[in-house]
C-alpha cells in the first residue's frame, strides 16, 4: 500500500510540474490558449483575455464561448465544435468573427483540438487575432477586383506572350481594339503587324528585352485588324522572370494612337498621362480638403482665376467669394456635400481684377479606404452663358413690358373715347350755358373756368395718345418750341408742386425735322428723369430753347455732327447728380440706378437713339450731389411747320338740314340745341341702323351727316359707306371721342367730307360744318 501511495504521490507531483510547465509557457504565449468543457472556459492564458478584451477572471466566471462569437458566425463553429466532440476530426483549424468587449468586430483563426480532462472530454487550442490581415487580405482583393475591371474596361488591350512571341493572354478589349475575341488571339503577334519598317524597331526592343530582362522604352507598332484596317499603337512592355531571373514572358498594354499622336511621339507613364490630361484640359480640376482648401488646381483653373497656383493652394474656396457668402459656403455646400457625397451648383467667385467669374461646378467626396477623405471636382467658366441667360431674361422682361405698354396703349385708346365722350358733353353744354348767363353774373365766371378746364382735360387726353400711340418714323418740319411747350404743360400736371418748371424760349421760329410724338418722348423721359433726382429735395427745373450754330473751327467739339444751325435744348436740374463711376454706362441698354420696379433700364438708351436716328447730338454734364445739364442739339430746317388754320371772326351759320348720329344721348340732345342755334334743321338718331333706313327712304332730304365712330350694331364709317352707296354725293362728317380704325388721313381715304375730334367748340364744328358745305 506504501508503494502504491508513492507512486500516486509521484504521479500527481509530475502532473503538477506538467501544470506548471504548460501555465508558464502558456502565459507567455503570444497566441491565445483556452480550455473548454461544455461552453464554458475552465481555462484561458492574458492573450486570450486581450484579444477579446476581457479579463481572465471574467471569461472564467462570467462569459460562454458562444458569447464571443458573432452572431452569423455561430452555427459554423457549433458545426466545429460538433465534428470535434463526434469524433470525426481529432484536430481542426477554422476562422470566424469574434465579438469584443467593447462590441468591436475582430477576426480571429483557431487551432484546435478535444483533449480528457478530468475525466471529462474538453476542447482545447490557441486563437490568433488576424483583423489586420484580414483588411490586408480584402485590400488586395478590392486591388486585384479593380485592377482587372480596369484591365476588362480599359481602351487599351493588355496581353501576355512568350519568348517565342506566341501570345497566351488578352484581355476582352481585344475585340473592340483589333476585331478579334480573345480564343482566336492564340497567335504570334508578329501575324498581327505590317509591313511598315516602324515595326522592325519593336521586334528589335522586344528581342533586347528578352535577353536583358529589363524594360524598354515605349515603342510604337502598325497592326493590321481583323476586318483589314491598319492602326497604330504605342506598347509599353515589361519583362517577367522565374525565380532564378530568367525571362519567361513578356507583358504589355496597347494604347491606340492614330488620330492623336504623329510617329515619333509618345505617350510616357500613366502618371505623367493623367498630369497632361490635368494640366491640359480646358475645364477646371480641382481637389479639396474636408475643411474647402483647394490642395491641387489645374492650368485652367488658374487661368480662369487669374492667380498663380500657389496663391490657390492651402486658400479656402470662400476666399475668392463676397464674405456675405462664407456662411453659406459652408450651409449649402461644405454641409451638404459631406451628408450627400456630392454636390453640384454655379458659384459667383471673384477673380484677381475684382472681375466676376460664373463657374458651374460638380464636386465628389472621395473617402478611400485608407487616408483622410477629400473633394474632388470638376468645373466650367460659364460666365458668358450666364450673362447671355441674364440678357436674354432681360430682353424677355423688356417684351414683357413692351406688352404692357401696348396694353396700356389699348386701355388708353378706349379710356380716351369715353373720357372725349363725357369732356364733350361738359365742354358743350357749359358753351351752351355761357351764352345764356349774363357776363357779369358769379355763375359765367364759374363756367368760364369749367371750359377752361376742360380744354386742359382735352390736352392732357391728346397727350396721353400722342405717348401711347404707335407712330412711323416719318420726320417733318416741327416747331422745337411748340412740341416742348406741349410737353412741359402735360409734366406739370405729372411732377409734385415742390418742383418749378422754369421755360426760357428765347425764339419762337426755331424749326427742326422731325418726329413730334418722338420728340415729346425725349423731353418726357429727361424731364421725368430730372424731377425723380429732385424727388425728396424739390427745386427747379429749367428748360431752355435756343439756336447756335455750329462752325468748321469747332466741329472737333461734335464730331458726329455736321457745320450748320442747330436747336439747342438744354435741362437743367438741382437733383443729385450723376455719379462718375457710371457716366459712361447711362446710355447703355438696360442699366439703371433705380431698380426693376422703377425702371427697365430702356429709357435713356431710347433716348439715345431717338436723337441719334434725328441726326442729332446729345451730351451730359454733371457734378455729382450738385445737378446735372442734359444738352440737345437738333439740325434746324428752313421749311416752316404746317400749322392748322384757326376759324376766325363770326361763327359760320346756315339754314341746311343735318342728319346728326350718335348713340349717346347727351350728345344728341346737346348737338340738337347747338345746330339750331346756328340755324340748322336737326335729325338726331341714336342707331346707325335706323339712320341708314331713314336716309334710304328720303336721301336728299339732308345736306349733310355727321356720325359718331364706335357705336353698336355698326361703326360710323361703315355707316358712311353704306350712305354713300345711296347716295355718291353726300357729305359726311365723322365726330368720334377716339377710335384706332379712323383718324384723319385713313377719313380722307374713305371719301369723307370730314374729320373731327370731340370734344369740339360750337365755333369750330360751326366752322368744320360751314367748309364742308361750301364746297358743295
Amino acid at each position: 500500500m506504501q508503494k502504491n501511495q508513492d507512486a500516486k504521490k509521484s504521479s500527481d507531483m509530475e502532473i503538477e510540474k506538467s501544470e506548471k510547465l504548460f501555465r508558464s509557457f502558456s502565459e507567455q504565449s503570444f497566441v491565445g490558449v483556452y480550455l473548454i468543457q461544455g461552453d464554458k472556459f475552465v481555462y484561458v492564458n492574458p492573450k486570450f483575455a486581450e484579444i477579446f478584451g476581457y479579463t481572465i477572471e471574467e471569461c472564467i466566471n462570467s462569459m460562454l464561448f458562444h458569447d464571443l462569437i458573432h452572431p452569423d458566425d455561430l452555427k459554423l463553429v457549433q458545426e466545429q465544435v460538433r465534428r470535434r466532440v463526434a469524433g470525426e476530426i481529432s484536430s481542426i483549424q477554422y476562422e470566424f468573427r469574434g465579438i469584443k468587449k467593447n462590441k468591436a468586430i475582430i477576426h480571429v483563426e483557431i487551432y484546435g483540438s478535444t483533449i480528457d480532462y478530468k475525466g471529462r472530454l474538453a476542447a482545447t487550442g490557441t486563437i490568433l487575432d488576424i483583423t489586420n490581415r484580414k483588411k490586408a487580405e480584402q485590400a488586395l482583393l478590392k486591388s486585384e477586383h479593380q485592377l482587372q475591371t480596369i484591365i476588362e474596361h480599359s481602351n487599351e488591350l493588355f496581353y501576355i506572350h512568350d519568348t517565342n512571341n506566341i501570345l497566351t493572354y488578352v484581355s476582352p478589349t481585344s475585340q473592340a481594339f483589333l476585331g478579334y475575341p480573345p480564343e482566336e488571339m492564340k497567335m504570334k503577334w508578329t501575324k498581327l503587324t505590317t509591313d511598315n519598317p516602324i515595326n522592325l524597331i519593336g521586334v528589335e526592343f522586344r528581342e533586347n528585352s528578352i535577353k536583358t530582362g529589363k524594360i524598354q522604352k515605349p515603342y510604337l507598332l502598325e497592326l493590321k485588324k481583323k476586318d483589314g484596317s491598319i492602326i497604330l499603337v504605342e506598347v509599353d512592355e515589361s519583362p517577367v522572370k522565374d525565380a532564378t531571373g530568367k525571362v519567361v514572358e513578356i507583358s504589355g498594354a496597347l494604347r491606340d494612337v492614330t488620330l492623336k499622336k504623329k510617329i515619333g511621339n509618345r505617350l510616357i507613364n500613366s502618371e505623367s498621362r493623367f498630369r497632361d490630361l490635368f494640366n491640359a484640359i480646358s475645364d477646371l480640376i480641382y481637389t479639396q480638403d474636408i475643411e474647402g482648401r483647394f490642395t491641387s488646381v489645374n492650368p485652367a483653373m488658374c487661368k480662369a482665376f487669374d492667380y498663380k497656383e500657389n496663391k490657390l493652394i492651402g486658400r479656402l474656396a470662400s476666399d475668392f467669394m463676397k464674405s456675405e457668402f462664407v456662411s453659406a459656403f459652408k450651409n449649402d455646400y461644405m454641409e451638404p456635400l459631406k451628408k450627400n457625397g456630392h454636390h453640384e451648383g454655379t458659384t459667383i467667385y471673384f477673380k484677381r481684377n475684382g472681375e466676376k467669374i460664373y463657374v458651374e461646378y460638380r464636386s465628389v467626396l472621395v473617402q478611400p479606404e485608407d487616408g483622410e477623405p477629400f473633394i474632388s471636382g470638376t468645373g466650367r467658366d460659364v460666365t458668358q452663358k450666364m450673362l447671355s441667360e441674364k440678357k436674354v431674361a432681360k430682353l424677355q422682361e423688356q417684351v414683357i413690358q413692351s406688352q404692357k405698354m401696348e396694353s396700356i396703349a389699348t386701355m388708353t385708346s378706349g379710356l380716351a373715347h369715353d373720357f372725349n365722350n363725357i369732356l364733350y358733353i361738359i365742354f358743350g353744354n357749359t358753351e351752351l350755358a355761357l351764352e345764356e348767363t349774363p357776363k357779369n353774373s358769379p355763375a359765367h365766371a364759374k363756367l368760364e373756368e369749367i371750359k377752361s378746364a376742360s380744354i386742359r382735360a382735352e390736352g392732357i387726353i391728346k397727350h396721353l395718345l400722342n405717348f401711347s400711340r404707335k407712330t412711323d418714323q416719318k420726320l417733318k418740319p416741327i416747331s422745337a418750341v411748340t412740341v416742348i411747350q406741349n410737353a412741359l404743360n402735360f409734366l406739370r400736371s405729372t411732377i409734385p408742386a415742390t418742383i418749378e418748371i422754369r421755360e426760357h424760349l428765347t425764339e419762337a421760329n426755331i424749326t427742326i425735322l422731325a418726329n413730334s410724338i418722338q420728340i415729346n418722348q425725349v423731353l418726357m423721359n429727361l424731364c421725368a428723369n430730372a424731377s425723380q433726382a429732385m424727388e425728396k429735395t424739390g427745386g427747379t427745373l429749367d428748360v431752355t430753347v435756343e439756336k447756335t450754330t455750329i462752325k468748321e473751327n469747332s466741329v472737333t467739339n461734335f464730331p458726329d455732327l455736321a457745320t450748320g444751325k442747330y436747336a439747342k435744348v438744354t435741362i437743367t436740374d438741382m437733383g443729385t447728380g450723376i455719379d462718375p463711376k457710371i457716366m459712361n454706362r447711362i446710355f447703355d441698354p438696360y442699366f439703371t440706378t433705380k431698380g426693376k420696379e422703377k425702371s427697365s433700364g430702356l429709357g435713356l438708351s431710347i433716348v439715345h437713339g431717338i436723337v441719334k436716328n434725328h441726326n442729332g447730338a446729345i451730351f451730359v454734364d454733371s457734378e455729382f450731389g450738385k445737378g446735372a445739364t442734359i444738352t440737345l442739339l437738333f439740325p434746324m430746317v428752313d421749311e416752316k411747320p404746317k400749322s392748322k388754320i384757326q376759324a376766325l371772326g363770326e361763327i359760320p351759320r346756315g339754314n341746311e338740314t343735318i342728319l346728326f348720329v350718335d348713340d349717346e344721348k347727351s350728345i344728341r340732345i346737346m348737338a340738337r340745341i347747338m345746330l339750331k342755334k346756328l340755324g340748322y334743321t336737326v335729325e338726331t338718331l341714336l342707331d346707325p341702323i335706323k339712320a341708314l333706313a331713314l336716309f334710304q327712304l328720303k336721301p336728299y332730304s339732308f345736306d349733310l351727316v355727321i356720325t359718331d365712330m364706335t357705336m353698336p350694331h355698326m361703326n360710323g364709317a361703315k355707316l358712311s359707306e353704306k350712305l354713300m352707296e345711296i347716295r355718291s354725293d353726300i357729305p359726311v362728317i365723322i365726330c368720334t371721342g377716339h377710335s384706332s380704325l379712323i383718324n384723319e388721313e385713313k377719313a380722307e381715304k374713305l371719301g369723307l367730307a370730314g374729320y373731327i375730334m370731340k370734344p369740339v367748340s360750337i365755333s369750330r364744328l360751326a366752322t368744320s360744318i360751314r367748309k364742308v358745305l361750301d364746297k358743295q
